[in-house]
């Protein structure tokens, strides 16, 4: 079956717009017509080399849709069944998943080096982070599309694979935040929107947003933001200012650089936690002395898809939808086409908006 799709040919490549040839869904094996998918800064780290896959292939992790097919041995899900997908299944068996941190499968992305596709000339594709959601339809693996939840458009419902299991998950698994603590989160992006409202949802007294960007002081607020800081070189200042001069209890990290990653642990109180989720490049490189990790007894942590497991956190994720308690919509800043992908990674490299949605 010929389908469009978004394909990188090489790292640090364009993304190119072209058709491909798809086959039928073997045994174990979805076929699912895409309703929409999110375009995460983690696509981009695909695309720039910072994170490495098999490639030519087809990016996309976070996204939804409907199933046209299975194949043999596939029952939790049939034709016509609305499913999210899952870029990051675990085994079960492997030894962090015996130890229940299913986040940390050693066998999660082994699918990302199989064959999934074609170009139309017969040059081989690989599913970028298993699933290549970039593309009107796709298939995967069965242990990558899990239920869609009732009562939520499958629209709505892709931001739930990768932007709100990070973000809440890093506030809620991860970080622990409590009832009344201080929240710092740097970076409003897809994640760092849901960051602020799980930290809203976790009942926390004071959020503090933090950007590059005076423009997105507007999606932070709606977010759950009590307060927006500019990142300059005063930032950790500013939020201890905020904070009786103690610093917040917690600081999310969600930019992957260095430099934030630095201000968010001193912006952080004595005793207090850093969570790390953006995933920065080998580059960056961040310094601590041996003096400081003693004397401030903080606690810096990394965080990988929110210490979440999608098929336990997406049934919590989608009452709080429905409870009115997340709002997906303020998630995305732009909706677009397949075409318009190119475009939303230059945005993105220019630290622009929150989370462009393309709509199949």
């Amino acid at each position: 079956m010929a389908v469009r799709a978004a394909v990188l040919p090489a790292v640090g490549s364009p993304l190119e717009i072209t058709g491909i040839e798809l086959p039928d869904p073997g045994p174990g094996q979805v076929h699912v017509r895409l309703a929409a998918a999110g375009v995460c800064h983690s696509d981009l780290s695909l695309s720039n080399g910072t994170m490495r896959v098999p490639v030519p292939a087809v990016l996309g992790h976070e996204g939804a849709g409907t199933v046209v097919a299975v194949g043999e041995g596939v029952t939790h899900v049939a034709p016509g069944d609305g499913v999210v997908l899952n870029w990051a299944p675990s085994c079960g068996v492997c030894h962090a998943c015996s130890l229940g941190e299913v986040w940390l499968c050693a066998n999660a992305l082994n699918g990302a080096a199989d064959v999934y596709a074609r170009t139309t000339e017969g040059t081989d594709l690989h599913p970028g982070l298993n699933v290549a959601a970039f593309a009107e339809e796709t298939v995967v693996s069965a242990a990558c599309v899990l239920p869609a939840p009732e009562g939520i458009p499958l629209t709505d419902a892709a931001l739930l694979g990768c932007a709100v299991l990070t973000g809440y998950g890093a506030v809620h698994h991860s970080a622990r935040v409590r009832q009344g603590e201080t929240v710092a989160v740097f970076g409003v992006g897809g994640v760092g929107l849901a960051a602020l409202q799980a930290a809203r949802i976790a009942g926390a007294s004071k959020i503090v947003a933090v950007d590059v960007s005076a423009e997105k002081e507007e999606l932070a607020r709606a977010a759950g933001a009590t307060d927006y800081v500019l990142a300059s070189e005063n930032t950790a200042r500013e939020i201890r200012a905020l904070t009786g001069k103690q610093g917040v209890d917690v600081a999310v990290e969600c930019a992957g650089r260095a430099v934030s990653i630095r201000t968010a642990w001193d912006s952080t109180r004595r005793g207090g936690r850093t969570t790390v989720v953006g995933i920065g490049g080998k580059d960056q490189q961040v310094t601590f002395n041996a003096l400081e990790i003693f004397h401030w007894g903080r606690t810096l942590t990394g965080c990988v898809y929110g210490n979440s497991d999608p098929a336990v956190d997406l049934p919590v994720l989608a009452e709080h939808v429905r409870e009115g308690r997340l709002d997906l919509s303020a998630l995305v800043t732009e909706r677009i086409s397949l075409d318009g992908i190119p475009a939303a990674f230059e945005n993105m490299l220019a630290g622009k908006g929150g989370r462009a949605l393309v709509v199949f």
